[in-house]
């Protein structure tokens, strides 16, 4: 499975909580889909993978509690990961469901044991009773406790058919891994845990699944953001040239190239990447055998959130919807990684409820439902926690992987076109932080039927094949967006159309913005379908050359821009900057 994304942010609020948000994109065959509801009463429970140690004990709780001085010594929270004990773990349990064995299956993730029991015995309006002491152990003298809560890695939880224990084992023992009968499924609805014939728990088991208390936290708004009040002289610092501040923009750490972490991955095994890191708003990796391909992006803006969640809830969906168009794939679904400071402040829970209000409301309209998710709270340190951050990964599908477009200039004489209305919104934006030293102003608004109308006319006009090259407007705004496209395809362009812009047009972030180019063969093509579709369409430039030029000349070579764009990460990871 290829290694593709790779999006890397910074701001001094994750210094005390660094934030590793991962997501894991398979297919499944509709009438092949194995389910965690466990049924059948008698029915084995059966544990398999890895033996249990005591790595990862409370590393739920750990992860959902503030860090102090003293959280160093909650080392051993953290679990040991095996990654060729998971490869083989997932072989077997692939071998296994072709055939008639299994009748539900989970992993064993936070809180292990526990919750994967619970969670399938209370799926199934069940109970169970399982035997500790028939659970594989790594370690001498472990307490029912210890291996209830431990989160040791390579397990999985399953419910097999009756008679079909010996089939299964023999899977598991050709691929070397551990195979126990732990328990059984009863219809008492109770949770019953036991080991040496002693019993440590008995309890009734709804109470743990789904009729657990509800929390009402208070919540408080964040207080609107004043307009900016800066003219033109004060945005424009008299000594920065219009290239001294692409310069800056493209080298500063959020915009800077992530290459030197990409490139520690394989994001080619399997021969079917469409497009590497950096070469199109998507990754986009063909489905092996067949002409369809899955388009991938993770996207949040933690700024626009911590300015004003609701706007910014719906930002981090947006982007992804557009990010997943402009690669011309259909977006089909995303799932959340809601990462906040301490819910019990009513500020944070008020960023937290507001962020997934937006969110909602932005997946209702674009058509891109949450199909899975996680939450991680408390995310402080010595009472300073990190910014909203609400990562969204999205998908979507192309049902032929070679129409799919990247965002690399390339074809000299090709049109470069903007998608959507510029009003030049500076508020939270990257300019005004790298360049003036401030981080104020509202976020940018965002208009979903917009965003719906122009992510589905780009998406056609790719399909259609009228489209060379295409790029969402974020991060850096209009200016920084063509000069990306000039750095991933080595190509320049006359920007003339852009002779008189001000500062807040060529930098703001408005929403909803798209940068595409198009052969001058189809041109009033995609023009005329623009006209159809409603959306506004303006001519910026031509592609060539080996510069970003203006009316006036050069702005900065293309070279220059690549230099800086690629220069930071491994300078910094060399302690040569700070």
């Amino acid at each position: 499975m290829p290694t593709v994304g790779g999006e890397t942010n910074f701001h001094k609020a994750y210094n005390g909580n660094c934030l590793v948000n991962a997501m894991t994109v398979g297919i499944a065959d509709q009438d092949k889909i194995f389910y965690s509801k466990a049924a059948g009463v008698g029915n084995p429970v059966v544990y398999v993978g890895s033996k249990t140690g005591r790595d990862g004990i409370h590393g739920a709780t750990m992860s959902s509690a503030e860090f102090t001085e003293d959280s160093e010594a909650k080392r051993p929270t953290v679990q040991v990961g095996d990654p060729f004990t998971e490869k083989l773990l997932i072989e077997a349990c692939l071998e296994l469901m072709n055939t008639d064995a299994i009748q539900s299956i989970q992993d064993m993730g936070a809180a292990g044991l526990t919750s994967s029991s619970v969670e399938m015995a209370g799926k199934g309006g069940l109970g169970i009773e399982l035997h500790l002491e028939k659970v594989p152990q790594r370690e001498t003298g472990m307490t029912p406790y210890e291996i209830m809560l431990s989160e040791s890695q390579e397990r999985m939880l399953m419910i097999l058919k009756p008679g079909s224990e010996d089939v299964a084992r023999a899977i598991f023992e050709k691929w070397e891994l551990d195979f126990a009968v732990i328990g059984h499924l009863t219809d008492t609805g109770r949770f019953v845990l036991k080991m040496n014939g002693d019993t440590y728990c008995d309890l009734e088991l709804a109470p743990l699944f789904d009729a657990a208390p509800l929390y009402h936290r208070p919540t408080e708004e964040t207080p609107a953001q004043p307009p900016l009040d800066l003219d033109e002289d004060e945005l424009w610092p008299e000594d920065l040239s219009l290239g001294d501040i692409l310069t800056k923009l493209v080298s500063c750490p959020d915009l800077a190239s992530k290459r030197w972490i990409w490139q520690q991955y394989d994001s080619q095994v399997g021969a079917d990447t469409r497009f590497l890191s950096g070469q199109a708003d998507a990754a986009v990796v063909r489905v092996h055998g067949t002409n369809k391909a899955l388009a991938m992006s993770s996207d949040v803006t933690p700024r626009y959130c911590f300015a004003d969640p609701v706007q910014g809830g719906r930002q981090a969906v947006a982007e992804s919807y557009r990010n997943v168009s402009a690669v011309g794939a259909l977006p089909l679904a995303i799932t959340d990684n809601m990462n906040f400071g301490n819910p019990e402040k009513p500020r944070i829970m008020g960023q937290f409820a507001g962020c997934v209000e937006g969110m909602a409301e932005a997946c209702r309209v674009l058509d891109y439902p949450v199909v899975s998710g996680n939450v991680s709270l408390y995310n402080e340190t010595n009472g300073v926690g990190i910014l909203p951050t609400p990562t969204v990964g999205g998908v979507g599908l192309l049902a032929d992987g070679h129409k799919a477009v990247g965002l690399g200039f390339k074809n000299d004489g090709d049109v470069i076109l903007l998608v959507g209305e510029t009003e030049g919104h500076l508020g939270q934006s990257l300019y005004l932080r790298e360049i003036l030293g401030l981080e104020e102003g509202p976020a940018p608004s965002v208009d979903l039927e917009t965003e719906k109308r122009h992510g589905t006319f780009v998406r056609e006009a790719i399909q259609a094949g009228l489209i060379t090259a295409s790029h969402d407007v974020s991060d850096g705004g209009l200016q920084v967006a063509l000069a990306e496209m000039a750095m991933a395809g080595n190509k320049g362009a006359d920007l003339s159309g852009l002779d008189g812009w001000h500062v807040a047009e060529l930098f703001g972030e408005d929403q909803g913005r798209y940068v595409l180019t198009v052969t001058a063969a189809n041109l009033d093509a995609v023009e005329a379908k623009a006209a159809e579709a409603g959306v506004t369409l303006s001519r910026i430039g031509t592609v060539g050359g080996d510069a970003l030029t203006g009316a006036s000349g050069a702005i900065i070579s293309v070279a220059d821009l690549i230099e800086a764009n690629e220069a930071w990460l491994p300078n910094y990871m060399n302690g040569k900057v700070n």
